[in-house]
């Protein structure tokens, strides 16, 4: 069983189908209980970082959360649900996420590009992963943020261009996350939802 995360600022219905599309049987929560029985976890969201915090901390699911990262549980990030994952966010001031992977997150800085970036652009693997297995060079994936992670070269799985060079693709032991909206990026995304609930 596949717990979805409900804090409140998920696009949970639309995720739900694509996850239900490749095969998994998924049960949308915001039950700790729930949270800590499952197979693997995936924490959509959409929205500002702090009210992900929120959202979370206000149905007592951050430490659900980190007791299932810490013993090794399959958990996937979408999008505001893959910054979480990191140390802080500079959105509307500085706000502390879950800790798992070292980093900031950080508004574009670019006066050439528009502000947030919605639509489709191009995912660079950086080295190989069960996320990412047989998927071709330079997919396509659709974005919709203002917000990129700066993490560590070896926690990116994969990069896009965007004014700068982030990474679109986390991930650190049984721990991913996907800047980009799977569950909106048509062939590519169902792959990388099957290859997260088939092999990782």
């Amino acid at each position: 069983m596949i717990a979805l995360v409900d804090s409140g600022i998920g696009n949970l219905r639309s995720v739900e189908k694509a996850l239900t599309t490749v095969g998994a049987a998924v049960k949308r929560t915001s039950d700790p209980q729930v949270v800590l029985k499952a197979e693997k976890v995936v924490l959509p969201g959409v929205g500002a970082f702090g009210d992900g915090m929120a959202g979370l901390e206000s149905r007592g699911l951050i430490d659900p959360i980190k007791t299932v990262v810490a013993r090794g549980t399959p958990l996937l990030g979408i999008c505001v649900g893959m910054q979480v994952l990191f140390e802080e966010s500079e959105e509307h001031g500085r706000h502390a996420g879950l800790g798992f992977l070292p980093g900031t997150v950080k508004r574009f800085e670019t006066q050439e590009l528009t502000v947030p970036q919605t639509g489709w652009n191009q995912v660079s693997a950086c080295r190989e992963n069960p996320l990412l297995d047989g998927l071709p060079p330079g997919v396509y994936a659709y974005f919709n943020h203002s917000f990129f992670c700066d993490a560590l070269p070896e926690d990116t799985l994969a990069e896009t261009e965007y004014g700068v060079r982030y990474c679109s693709v986390a991930g650190r032991g049984s721990l991913y996350g996907v800047q980009f909206h799977p569950e909106k990026s048509q062939k590519i995304g169902l792959a990388i939802l099957r290859n997260f609930v088939e092999k990782c």
